[in-house]
């Protein structure tokens, strides 16, 4: 079989007149589709002879050459086969002829007609195979024209190729040759050959196809220009995430590039849960003219739109809101629309794993209607997933910074215990073994000296027993086990109690002055009476042991209505506190001085007492000062009225709560009795 290495290449040497052109293949498609129309939209059966390099481009118009075939008998379709390919079967409607993959035409495009009134020649070679994806770039050499002596030279060739190729079919090509070669008169012979009405639908359709193709490119640059969005999103999100994981900065990055692209709109972000009834906004970004949002209340439950949306779990677009007989029915809330200039409407919840954790928002202002295109909802959707990302891992991150500074707050805690309980325990039972060692290895001591190591050797027994009572008073104020009997009481009755103990437990030369400027007729109060004297007896003696006998401890009341509270303030010209530590100081185990250098005892626990025992009975206590040597004021409230039972106590786990009409059992009243004639010192 001889080979015809290239068609192109021989018309080019046979017919020195022609040059050839440089085409992109959508341009080749819109012209073989064009002359293709031609020939279908035609009365005549002319010859058609099409080679697709490949087959993969010949299953893309079989149905196209089927109904060309209805037209005439004499259909010629060449094409490389694809392994293990039907093509090589002969077809009902058309011939084929199956290329060797080595042969030259594999690698052209031809489209040849031979009409009695017109011919039309398209001859080309493709210049560098590409991938799949990049088809419609390929470029190809080659010649196209209308001229009847190139077009029966082309196809005279062709028609050569295909006799090889199948010499069964050589009666036809015979008979296709003396059906059109023998009509064409001399006059015919190089001149254009396309009547005025083939011309026509041809210049017609040409343009539909080329309109069709511009329209892909388009559609594919859109495509393009929406992936770059995204990605510059993602990467603009990504470097604010990797710059500071601080929340409120990777969001107010994500509305600002989003402000960059629909520059007409208002953009809003905001942190919300589904049982918000409305939120702050927090993130906005304003296009001119647009009235601004950020700070100003944001309806949740009340939005119909928006639980629409949650309830979806996508975005949702709405080109013209007064449109939605939703909103026809809530005349307030259109109204609140039409005050923000509210027309388009696009929003989208920021979830991550399912839980919602806020919402996106694009309103369109103005007289028009804005259409959202599936990218815009498709960027929008982006974006609220990046969004969920990086709150989930910023409140990741803050959440990890937290439970550092809880770990080291307990660690702190936990060296504190070590060394105050250490010290704490040490010293009184060192006492209390050299006084018994001394009682048992001295048996001649005199009775005086006998009677003093005793007596030293029960007060530190005391102070154990009190530091024992301490803890436990706490771990069970913790667990909502005490104190929890809320009555009725006056103020004035549980004060005397207290300065009656503080009295009996230290000596008066050692106290400081001591002043109650109490109306006597405040109010009754509704707490626990054994948890406010505890919180009295706790913070009296705080203040007497840190004033000198000279100072002045004064205890005053006031009744705050407004707030339905009695403000209770025992203030002392002390030592002071630092401001600093003013808070501080009510945490467990805490004491202002270094527990090697303080010059007072305790465990640091009775401050820490107070504030649970006064939170229980919902109150609050905080502390105020100058700063050293000026001396310090407590404050707690007691409530007037008795405060509403509560499922949820503050610092009280679940599985350890009692009934606040509960009493303690008998183990805890015999373990607690010591505590009510002994009160813990901080």
């Amino acid at each position: 079989m001889s080979k015809l290495n290239s068609l192109l290449q021989t018309l080019l040497t046979d017919l020195p007149q022609l040059r050839s052109q440089m085409y992109f293949k959508s341009s080749l498609n819109a012209l073989c589709r064009a002359i293709e129309d031609v020939v279908l939209a035609g009365t005549e059966a002319p010859l058609v002879i099409a080679s697709f390099q490949q087959e993969r481009f010949y299953r893309q118009e079989t149905r196209r050459y089927q109904r060309i075939a209805q037209q005439t008998d004499q259909v010629y379709v060449l094409a490389a086969p694809e392994p293990e390919s039907s093509f090589a079967i002969a077809s009902d409607f058309y011939e084929t002829i199956p290329l060797n993959a080595d042969d030259g035409l594999a690698k052209e495009k031809h489209l040849i007609i031979i009409g009695q009134d017109y011919t039309a020649c398209l001859v080309c070679r493709a210049q560098q195979m590409v991938l799949s994806s990049m088809e419609q770039s390929q470029r190809y050499e080659g010649i196209w024209t209308f001229e009847r002596e190139v077009s029966l030279h082309a196809a005279q060739l062709l028609l050569e190729r295909i006799t090889q190729y199948r010499p069964e079919l050589t009666a036809k090509v015979n008979q296709a040759k003396g059906r059109y070669w023998k009509s064409t008169s001399s006059k015919q012979m190089g001149h254009p050959s396309l009547p005025v009405l083939q011309s026509r639908v041809f210049g017609e359709r040409l343009v539909t196809y080329l309109q069709a193709s511009q329209y892909k490119l388009l559609k594919a640059y859109r495509a393009l220009s929406a992936k770059e969005r995204k990605e510059r999103f993602a990467n603009a999100m990504t470097a604010a995430i990797r710059r500071s994981l601080d929340p409120k900065e990777v969001l107010a990055v994500a509305v600002h590039e989003l402000g960059k692209v629909f520059e007409h709109c208002r953009c809003i972000l905001y942190c919300c849960e589904r049982t918000d009834t409305q939120v702050e906004i927090e993130y906005e970004f304003v296009a001119p003219g647009l009235p601004a949002l950020q700070g100003k209340p944001w309806p949740i439950s009340t939005n119909p739109l928006l639980s629409v949306a949650l309830a979806q779990e996508r975005a949702i677009a709405i080109a013209d809101v007064a449109e939605l007989q939703i909103l026809q029915q809530d005349p307030g809330f259109a109204t609140e629309l039409a005050q923000w200039q509210i027309r388009s409407w696009l929003i989208a919840p920021i979830r991550h794993q399912g839980e919602l954790l806020g919402v996106l928002e694009l309103h369109h202002g103005g007289p028009l209607v804005y259409q959202w295109h599936e990218n815009d909802i498709a960027l929008i959707e982006a974006i609220s997933a990046q969004a969920g990302v990086a709150l989930t891992q910023a409140q990741a991150y803050t959440d990890s910074e937290s439970l550092n500074r809880n770990l080291a707050a307990l660690e702190q805690t936990r060296s504190n215990l070590i060394a105050i309980v250490g010290h704490e325990l040490r010293t009184p039972l060192s006492t209390i073994q050299v006084c018994l060692e001394s009682l048992d290895s001295e048996p001649d001591i005199s009775p005086v000296f006998r009677q003093a190591l005793l007596s030293t050797a029960l007060e530190d027994l005391g102070r154990l027993r009190e530091l024992i009572q301490d803890f436990l008073i706490l771990s069970r104020l913790e667990g909502g086990q005490i104190y929890n009997q809320i009555e009725s009481i006056e103020f004035q009755e549980t004060l005397e109690l207290a300065l009656s103990s503080l009295r009996s437990s230290m000596s008066s030369k050692d106290l400081p002055t001591i002043t109650v400027d109490i109306d006597p007729h405040l109010p009754t109060i509704q707490v626990d009476a054994q948890g406010l004297e505890e919180v009295l007896n706790r913070v009296l003696d705080n203040a007497c042991k840190f004033t000198d006998t000279g100072g002045e401890v004064t205890i005053r009341a006031i009744t705050a209505q407004e707030d339905a509270c009695l403000e209770v303030i025992i203030a002392d010209t002390g030592r002071g506190i630092e401001p600093s530590q003013l808070e501080t100081i009510f945490d467990s185990f805490y004491q202002e001085e270094d527990f090697l250098r303080r010059s007072k005892g305790g465990t640091g626990l009775g401050l820490a007492i107070c504030r649970q025992v006064i939170q229980g009975m919902h109150g609050h206590i905080w502390a105020e000062s100058g700063g050293r040597g000026q001396g310090s004021a407590f404050h707690f409230t007691l409530p007037l009225q008795a405060p509403p039972i509560s499922d949820d106590p503050i610092s009280v786990p679940q599985t350890s709560r009692k009934s606040l009409n509960s009493s303690p059992s008998k183990s805890e009243a015999e373990e607690l009795a010591p505590a009510q004639d002994q009160r813990g010192r901080a």
